[in-house]
């Protein structure tokens, strides 16, 4: 079972291909658990909900079984693509909603960033064979609206340090959490131009995050992106 969200810097493979790979075992054996689970609450006994994802649909479902507690509840599916990429994208979506915040940017910015944040994370995933349903559940919009929003997001609160204009390096001693964002946000830049997808805001994030752009330039670049309608296809 994976509780990792993230993507391999060198490989770009998800957790789950990594496991597949390291020890051998056939995918469907593997079951990803991902959704809005920040780990304080969690451990505090306060109420969360989960998707289990396996390609096996009985495994999610033996799963599903163990882990079910009064005040965890999980969801089963077997789109482990979908989970996967909706948990390593939106921490990347998070800096972005942090850097917003340090700068002074209002609920508006926040709100655009996860509601576009989300239709590039459902391109990517649509893209790479995941069904796009997934993103408007727990492991989608529900783990994407909880790390962008809480004060215990690791990944907001490096962003808010970077729109504070702090370096990566002042903003990591701030921290001092792992951000999975910061690691994984090349690797999903990397896989989105594999396969010919548009992700601007992790775009703009990789880059700042590179020092390629100064703040002001990185919210000139999404605010001066052709229009476009809303719903393009993936």
């Amino acid at each position: 079972v994976s509780l990792m969200k993230g993507i391999e810097q060198s490989s770009h493979l998800r957790a789950s291909q990594i496991i597949t790979e390291v020890t051998g075992v056939s995918a469907n054996r593997v079951a990803v658990l991902s959704g809005p689970n920040l780990a304080r609450e969690i451990m505090d006994g306060q109420p969360a909900a989960a998707t289990v994802a396996c390609t096996d649909e009985d495994a999610a479902h033996r799963f599903q079984k163990v882990c079910h507690t009064p005040y965890f509840r999980p969801y089963t599916s077997t789109d482990v693509t979908g989970c996967e990429l909706g948990g390593a994208v939106k921490n990347v979506i998070a800096l972005a909603v942090g850097i917003a915040s340090g700068m002074g940017l209002g609920d508006n910015a926040a709100a655009m960033l996860i509601t576009r944040g989300l239709a590039e994370t459902t391109r990517l995933g649509v893209a790479m064979g995941a069904d796009p349903l997934t993103f408007s559940g727990l492991a989608g919009m529900g783990d994407l609206v909880a790390t962008c929003s809480s004060p215990l997001s690791r990944n907001r609160t490096f962003g808010t340090h970077l729109g504070h204009g702090l370096s990566v390096e002042q903003a990591m001693a701030a921290t001092r959490q792992t951000t999975e964002g910061v690691k994984s946000a090349e690797a999903i830049l990397a896989l989105a131009h594999a396969h010919d997808v548009e992700m601007p805001i992790t775009e703009v994030v990789s880059a700042l995050l590179h020092e390629k752009v100064t703040l002001d330039e990185a919210a000139a670049a999404l605010m001066q992106r052709p229009p476009k309608p809303e719903r393009c296809p993936p």
